[in-house]
């Protein structure tokens, strides 16, 4: 263990769509009282749709660039987004994050 640094974690969960305009309306639905979870389920293409969109705890780095700098950088417990990745357009709340 020696010389290794401990990297930070975070949890989050998000909506993965195909469509920028989608996503917006998915996040103008949350702002407005939808439920986050229930909406991950209806639209969400990520298998963690079924999970109301949770993805757990994950390691800096884990996860795509664009997705990564959001979650270790931006304002805890509100909803983020559309963020453009290889995989679509991601809605993304981040519900947890430890820095070492």
């Amino acid at each position: 263990m020696w010389g290794r640094k401990k990297k930070a974690t975070a949890a989050a969960r998000h909506i993965l769509v195909a469509d920028e305009a989608q996503c917006a309306a998915l996040k103008a639905e949350i702002e407005a009282g939808a439920d986050f979870a229930t909406l991950a389920e209806e639209h969400s293409t990520c298998p963690s749709g079924k999970k109301g969109g949770d993805l757990g705890t994950f390691r800096e780095r884990q996860m795509v660039k664009e997705f990564n700098d959001v979650v270790f950088t931006d304002e805890l417990h509100k909803v983020h987004g559309p963020i453009k990745t290889q995989f679509g357009y991601h809605l993304i709340e981040i519900t947890e994050r430890n820095k070492p």
